[in-house]
């Protein structure tokens, strides 16, 4: 485990699920200890149903969590499999937009149910949306492999980036100034 992964988790603190196991464990002993006197088979039984509680209450609460903090969304972009799977739910809550704004218009909808409904659909697609730019960088790598297969070019000079009459900056393909038209 790095050193990042280790103090990362050190700083959060007590996780709920880490409470659940930790009361499951010291009931569990509270309840064996209480039951000192009595044959295996209860003790069994009531450690048994420590554990069933327990998880229960993991249950529960992975039930629970996402209903709680919404804006929770814990999908990593691991590869192209997810990024390819959040595209397709992109397009698919824009076509639900798309498709809700024109039962609207026909009258189909009421004014309370579409604005519900467009805001759910529109916080989601905000949330889809802001997922896929977090795995930008994508222009960095994609020079850096255009560099790798033309061969390092040679990098033009600071002055060249720059037009001789009013020193606006110009594009590297330009011919004249985008601004006072002179030649460059």
């Amino acid at each position: 485990m790095s050193s990042e992964t280790s103090t990362s988790q050190k700083d959060e603190g007590l996780q709920a699920w880490q409470f659940f196991v930790l009361a499951g464990l010291a009931c569990a002993t509270a309840a064996t200890f209480m039951a000192r006197g009595q044959s295996v088979a209860s003790i069994v039984l009531l450690t048994v149903l420590m554990a069933a509680t327990t998880i229960v209450g993991l249950a529960v609460l992975r039930m629970v969590r996402p209903l709680v903090f919404g804006d929770e969304d814990r999908t990593a972009m691991i590869g192209q499999r997810t990024r390819t799977a959040l595209e397709r739910e992109k397009l698919l809550v824009l076509r639900s937009i798309k498709e809700l704004e024109f039962d609207k218009a026909m009258g189909k909808l009421s004014e309370s149910d579409f604005h519900e409904m467009s805001g759910r659909l529109r916080t989601r697609a905000a949330r889809l949306i802001r997922l896929l730019d977090a795995g930008g960088g994508y222009r960095a790598q994609v020079e850096a492999d255009l560099a790798t297969r033309l061969g390092e070019a040679p990098t033009e000079p600071q002055a060249a980036r720059f037009c001789s009459e009013c020193g606006t900056a110009r594009d590297l393909e330009a011919k004249f100034c985008k601004q006072c038209g002179a030649k460059l």
